[in-house]
């Protein structure tokens, strides 16, 4: 059973509920009836286009119906190679009166092309404030604010909260486009607002706030361990899956056995991270069945058009009969010719019928042949992008069972902690694991391997850069050739946490390459809406 997380001054309360459901939204709770009904398929926000270096912009956020009175602001400053966004959010009340799945709030930015992009979990604080400080590679794009079961999801639900608004003071250049995007299917939701849920939460016990942060990042991880095996992850990416309810096991007994809170948080949100990689690849596994069954019907259309060009052969072959009949009969029987020749015209009729039902059948014929040639061109260009796809989800997988490993537009991005090291020296029993993880990038030519040292302080600089050669070596004598291992040091460059955090001090190893293309396996498209 999972608990409604509800804050109050300085202490939170907590009481016990039923855990998410993925397939179909909750049941209303006894004795009461909805006073709102969520069914959104798809919505357009404004996107704006931050142009490099024309200094920081002002957007504001705005409330939807679903919370009327919630509002933010976000300064919005494009640097060179990246973008700064420091948001701020006010009456962000708990999420989970949208549904007891829902345990926590994300800011996404959706690109003109509709393509969405987790920017970071929103965590408010008891006077339902929220604040997030984050960069991103992106330039042009849009933000909303949506309530999710779990802070690792790669596709926004459809409970839009907040969305971005342009305020008539921004200065700059700006750029706007009606942005269009498909949001995530989840069924019905409904919005119960009951004075049983709401006395249940006033009795419920208090915990810390320490203890509130650590309770929701484990309801979050089980929350993601339920959608993937849903997702039939179970079947399609058993590995994965695995380790993910492995973590969150770990993380589980830690927090029962009172271990270190922040250790618990950590590993916490990394189950949840890699259960929501075994539900994409999941459906990625599912899709490629999809195509195998399309070769089939492809595959069938042949055999039935083979059938159309035996019968087309059989009419040829009846109508020459008929012809040779006639002329013999016309040689054979002169006296008969006059009674004859109105049945050779008949006869002749006959022929002209069957040879233009004869060329009506050649021509279907070769345009089913036509379209099967361009289906197998089109299924041959599809099984060529799959492989990449498919070699770099199998990757994605070997390595998960080694190491952390996550699916990026970077690469395969596998990420060693800062446990892993004694100073600048990686650890014996860390050296062996990426020793195993140099043998599978040296199993397939043509990978580029980008070694990258980071840290919380910025005078560890140079620490983060000894740290990063240190693997680079490591690699280097397990069987990966030089030419294709590089290593530098980005100091606090791109911080994964706030101030402090451990998990901002790692060495992350980003594989690339050709062989597993550009593309990650999570990734897709959105239309847009014409911008008028």
């Amino acid at each position: 059973m999972k608990p409604v997380l509800i804050g109050t001054a300085a202490v939170f309360a907590i009481a016990a509920i039923a855990p998410a459901q993925t397939p179909a939204g909750p049941a209303p709770i006894s004795g009461t009836a909805p006073i709102y009904h969520v069914t959104v398929v798809e919505r357009t926000v404004k996107a704006v286009n931050y142009f490099y270096r024309s200094g920081p912009t002002m957007i504001d956020f705005k409330g939807t119906v679903l919370l009327p009175d919630g509002k933010g602001t976000a300064i919005v400053d494009s640097r060179q190679g990246h973008t700064d966004v420091d948001a701020s959010f006010d009456h962000l009340r708990a999420s989970q009166q949208y549904g007891r799945e829902y345990l926590t709030y994300v800011l996404w930015a959706i690109t003109p092309e509709g393509r969405p992009h987790n920017m970071g979990e929103i965590v408010p604080d008891h006077s339902d404030h929220g604040h997030l400080h984050v960069t991103t590679d992106l330039q042009a794009f849009a933000m909303i604010v949506t309530a999710e079961p779990y802070s690792a999801v790669r596709q926004p639900s459809d409970v839009v909260v907040m969305e971005n608004l342009i305020r008539p003071d921004t200065q700059g250049r700006i750029e706007t486009v009606n942005a269009k995007y498909e949001l995530l299917p989840r069924g019905e939701y409904t919005w119960n607002q009951s004075a049983a849920l709401t006395e249940e939460i006033a009795n419920a016990p208090k915990v810390s706030t320490r203890e509130f942060e650590t309770l929701t990042e484990l309801y979050q991880a089980e929350n993601a361990v339920g959608v993937a095996a849903s997702a039939g992850a179970g079947s399609y990416a058993p590995d994965t899956l695995a380790r993910a309810q492995t973590l969150l096991t770990e993380a589980q007994q830690m927090h029962a056995s009172k271990q270190d809170s922040h250790r618990v948080v950590e590993i916490a949100r990394q189950a949840a991270q890699t259960a929501e990689d075994a539900r994409l690849i999941a459906m990625q596994r599912q899709q490629d069945d999809k195509l195998r069954a399309a070769q089939e019907d492809i595959n069938r259309s042949r055999a039935q058009a083979a059938a159309a060009q035996i019968s087309i052969d059989q009419i040829r072959a009846q109508a020459d009969s008929a012809i040779r009949q006639a002329q013999q009969d016309a040689q054979a029987a002169n006296d008969r010719a006059n009674r004859l020749q109105q049945q050779v015209d008949t006869d002749r009729a006959a022929l002209a019928q069957a040879q233009g039902e004869a060329a009506a059948a050649r021509q279907r014929a070769q345009q089913a042949e036509a379209a099967a040639q361009n289906a197998q061109i089109q299924q041959s260009a599809d099984l060529s992008a799959n492989r990449a796809s498919t070699l770099r989800v199998r990757l994605l997988e070997d390595l998960n069972g080694i190491m952390a490993a996550t699916d990026t537009p970077r690469g395969l991005v596998v990420t060693i902690p800062d446990t892993a090291f004694s100073g600048d020296a990686v650890r014996g029993s860390e050296a062996l694991q990426i020793a195993r993880v140099a043998a599978i990038i040296s199993s397939q030519p043509g990978l580029a391997i980008s070694v990258e040292g980071y840290c919380d302080n910025p005078s560890k600089t140079g620490e983060s850069e000894n740290r990063a050669l240190a693997v680079r070596h490591v690699l280097i004598n397990n069987g990966v050739p030089v030419a294709q291992v590089s290593a530098r040091g980005l100091g606090n460059s791109r911080p994964v946490g706030p101030a402090g955090d451990p998990a901002n001090s790692r060495i992350e190893v980003v594989v690339s390459g050709n062989p597993i293309g550009t593309l990650p396996f999570w990734d897709r498209t959105y239309s847009l809406s014409s911008s008028r």
